[in-house]
Parts: C-alpha cells; structure tokens; sequence
C-alpha cells in the first residue's frame, strides 16, 4: 500500500474533555510512535466494578 501524507499548519483554538476511561489517549499533532503498557498487579477475583454512570451531556 502506498500513502501520501501531505502535513498541512494545525491550529487548535480550544479543547474541552467531558470525562476520560481508564483507558485513553487524547493527541493533537504528529507522532513517531506511541506504546502504551497496563500491568494489574491484583488478581482478577479481588476486582470489584461498580455500576457504570454516564457522563452528563453538555447542554
């Protein structure tokens, strides 16, 4: 597969993040490479999970 990149000047005026998982990146711009890692060192049985709550939409 062939790719044509063509960067052009990204501005970015202002951001606004509601709320963030556990598991989340959140970019703006280039990278060369991104490793993400997650080690629990907790046995699975002891994990508890709540009941999920929604964010609260914007209004």
């Amino acid at each position: 597969m062939n790719m044509q990149v063509e960067n052009k000047e990204l501005t970015v005026g202002s951001v606004q993040i509601a709320g963030v998982s556990s598991s989340s990146v959140f970019l703006i711009g280039d990278t060369q490479c991104i490793t993400l890692s997650s080690i629990f060192d907790t046995p699975p049985e002891s994990l508890i999970i709540g009941p999920l709550v929604p964010l609260a939409a914007e209004k």
